[in-house]
């Protein structure tokens, strides 16, 4: 079965209506490019008034509403999931009208399965356009929108839905069979090594590496930057310049992800909990050392700034 039948089949059999990429719409605009013989297609690449003044735009407006839908659905899923005391009391109420944890463990398969079912959806429509137009226009308007952070397959929550899949599922919580186009999630570890990864058929293979990039060890306290890159906490804490008793929301805008290099990405940093809880369970040696160790600086640099600040009060 072709892709776009694909798609349009599982976009439709939601229960409710949400945003989607229009794949076929946007192949109706490549095929009119296609038959039109008013230019060159060899120009087509650069000026190309049948595709680029409604293809792009079409396309960034989709991508925009599936990644905005994605989120808000994934925040709320894993805020209750994560709730206590009262809030926690309010959810079991409400888990007996939605199903419990089984409930929350399928509404995660299927935000997983939308995410990536709209990934594959759109790389594959950007793959058309360079085909049709001899161009890497559609791969640098993928780099376009990473940038805005519009990313479905870098984005913080799908790791964190990814995690939440694996947790649930390792409490044996009971539930019906995967959906057909989900393979699932898993924690691999190779070398001590862990990663998350995931698949959707056989079009997309997530990998995730989950070794932070600063102090090269297994990722502690994991938080995700706006551009997607993981991090321990601490040290995300040091490349922002902030102490962790600040935190990396009093980072400045100027300073920029150790990694991409990009500006203004530590303020809206996600805190992954959902995969701090995956990886203390499979790595508990390895976190039993590593808590030592961390709960000794940040002693040290909560002692430091309390210093700093009655230094500054008392005017010394």
């Amino acid at each position: 079965m072709k892709f776009c039948k694909t798609y349009q089949e599982y976009m439709q059999g939601q229960k409710k209506k949400q945003p989607g990429v229009g794949f076929k719409k946007l192949k109706k605009i490549l095929k009119r490019c296609r038959r039109e013989d008013f230019h060159d297609v060899r120009t087509c690449p650069d000026h190309c008034t049948v595709c680029d003044g409604s293809f792009f735009p079409a396309l960034l407006d989709e991508m925009s509403a599936v990644v905005g839908f994605f989120h808000k659905r994934a925040q709320t899923l894993l805020e209750l999931h994560l709730a206590s005391g009262f809030r926690k009391y309010m959810f079991w109420v409400q888990g007996k009208r939605r199903g419990g944890h089984g409930a929350l463990l399928e509404e995660g398969k299927d935000l997983v399965t939308y995410a990536l079912i709209n990934a594959i959806a759109i790389r594959k429509i950007l793959k058309k356009y360079d085909k049709i137009h001899y161009s890497t226009q559609g791969q640098a308007f993928k780099s376009q929108a990473q940038s805005m952070h519009i990313g479905l397959l870098q984005s913080p929550w799908l790791f964190e839905l990814m995690a939440f899949h694996i947790n649930l599922r390792e409490t044996k919580t009971k539930s019906r069979k995967a959906p057909a186009l989900f393979e699932g999630c898993f924690l691999k570890i190779n070398d001590e090594k862990p990663s998350l990864a995931c698949e959707l058929f056989d079009s997309v293979k997530l990998d995730i590496d989950l070794t932070c990039s600063i102090c090269l060890d297994t990722v502690f306290d994991p938080v995700a930057l706006t551009c997607g890159h993981i991090f321990c906490y601490m040290c995300a804490c040091s490349a922002a310049s902030v102490t962790i008793v600040d935190g990396l929301k009093s980072a400045e805008p100027k300073e920029k992800c150790p990694l991409c290099r990009e500006a203004r990405v530590f303020e809206g940093a996600v805190h992954l909990e959902e995969l701090n809880m995956l990886l203390s369970r499979n790595c508990r040696e390895y976190w039993e050392q590593r808590l030592q160790t961390e709960r000794v600086e940040r002693v040290r640099q909560a002692k430091q700034h309390w210093e700093s600040q009655c230094r500054a009060f008392i005017g010394a």
